[in-house]
């Protein structure tokens, strides 16, 4: 069962956003309430890291892997590969906890492991075929991206893939004001967030989430060493690149 994400109805001093014991509680019913087309992203992108996953040995590194929602959805994809390896990292030793109860089975057949440590600090990744970053970026400091984007480029195999979920700026003043309105509309109508969580919410995130527009994404890539990047899926102010390592 999954618990209801009420974290914002509550009252009091505003903190600013961790995941925390709390968090991670409710971060299944956050998530999926909060990223617009979540679990068609996740479907989509599966399907893609299997065109890039050899027969043998394929290795996969989920970077900010949370409870371990995409890393379930790869290794239970039709497709993939039986001998594969696949490694989530992650600061929040109370996610780790909901993402190893949730994928125990692929634990224990050697297939899943997860690394608790800070993006920031991270230990030598190995050499690997895909890397993701699904909304962890926009919680790195800005200072540590470019090194964590050239740390994820030099260990991927040539042809491997990084693939990045974040939300976004507009170039555009007016349209970024309008694309936040219509994601607050989101959730509000679809989601059934009230505006009063999603004020809370979003001033709790001002000082942690930290977000880029697409080109200035685009650009840290491209110093990290990618020139062959494109954009996957968008909505609004939300996007799905991918970035694939000659």
């Amino acid at each position: 069962m999954v618990n209801k994400d009420k974290i914002f109805r509550q009252t009091g001093r505003i903190e600013d956003f961790a995941f925390d014991e709390r968090v991670a509680q409710v971060f299944d019913n956050m998530v999926s309430r909060s990223v617009p087309c979540y679990s068609e992203i996740q479907r989509l992108q599966s399907d893609l890291i299997m065109d890039f996953l050899p027969a043998d040995s394929a290795v996969l590194c989920d970077l900010g892997c949370s409870t371990g929602t995409t890393l379930e959805h790869i290794v239970t994809h039709p497709n993939c590969p039986a001998s594969i390896r696949l490694i989530g990292y992650d600061n929040s030793a109370p996610m780790l906890e909901k993402a190893r109860a949730k994928l125990s089975e692929h634990i224990i057949s050697g297939k899943v492991s997860f690394i608790c440590t800070d993006l920031s600090k991270l230990p030598e990744l190995p050499a690997c075929h895909v890397i993701i970053l699904n909304w962890t970026l926009q919680f790195v400091r800005p200072i540590q991206r470019e090194r964590l984007l050239g740390n994820a480029y030099r260990t991927l195999r040539p042809g491997g893939i990084l693939l990045v979920s974040e939300k976004i700026l507009a170039n555009d003043a007016a349209l970024n004001r309008l694309y936040i309105n219509h994601y607050l509309q989101f959730k509000t109508l679809q989601s059934g967030y009230t505006d009063e969580e999603n004020r809370r919410k979003r001033e709790a995130l001002e000082n942690v989430l930290v977000p880029y527009r697409l080109d200035e994404n685009y650009a840290l890539l491209e110093r990290a060493g990618f020139k062959r990047i494109d954009t996957y899926f968008r909505w609004l102010n939300f996007a799905c690149i991918i970035a694939i390592k000659d």
